[in-house]
């Protein structure tokens, strides 16, 4: 699995106020079509572009191609799961289930867990240590 870091100009709103907020927009339809044209999904390898890598927080953009089985993968962090387009199984011990276009699945920390592209699927995973900054200035 090969991961391409984006390196596109992206809107970004920093705040002058004291919560030091940062605001990151990204265009999907656009960043998934990046994702289709690159050498890794056309030799039919699962691609995924890191869209923020903060201490706290990584979200992931992830495109499976039909049938790719991402077996047994545990996160040390929450993680969360959300199908932009397509169909996606997921496992957890005995258990799956199908998350369809749209839908989201959240689980704790230190969960053991597989994926399986049921067909063409784009997904967001988003992993965070669940520390949040909340010192005032």
């Amino acid at each position: 699995m090969q991961i391409e870091t984006l390196k596109v100009k992206l809107p970004t709103i920093r705040s002058n106020g004291s919560s030091g907020c940062t605001l990151l927009g990204f265009n999907l339809p656009s960043l998934i079509e990046k994702m289709k044209q690159s050498y890794t999904w056309a030799n039919g390898e699962l691609n995924a572009m890191i869209l923020l890598n903060s201490p706290h927080k990584q979200i992931l953009l992830t495109a499976l191609h039909e049938g790719t089985e991402i077996k047994s993968f545990q996160s040390g962090e929450s993680t969360s799961i959300q199908v932009i387009k397509g169909r996606l199984r997921f496992y957890i011990r005995r258990y799956s289930v199908t998350l369809n276009e749209g839908q989201m699945i959240t689980l704790d920390e230190k969960i053991k867990y597989g994926l399986t592209g049921q067909e063409e699927t784009v997904f967001l995973i988003t992993i965070s240590n669940g520390i949040t900054n909340t010192s005032k200035n």
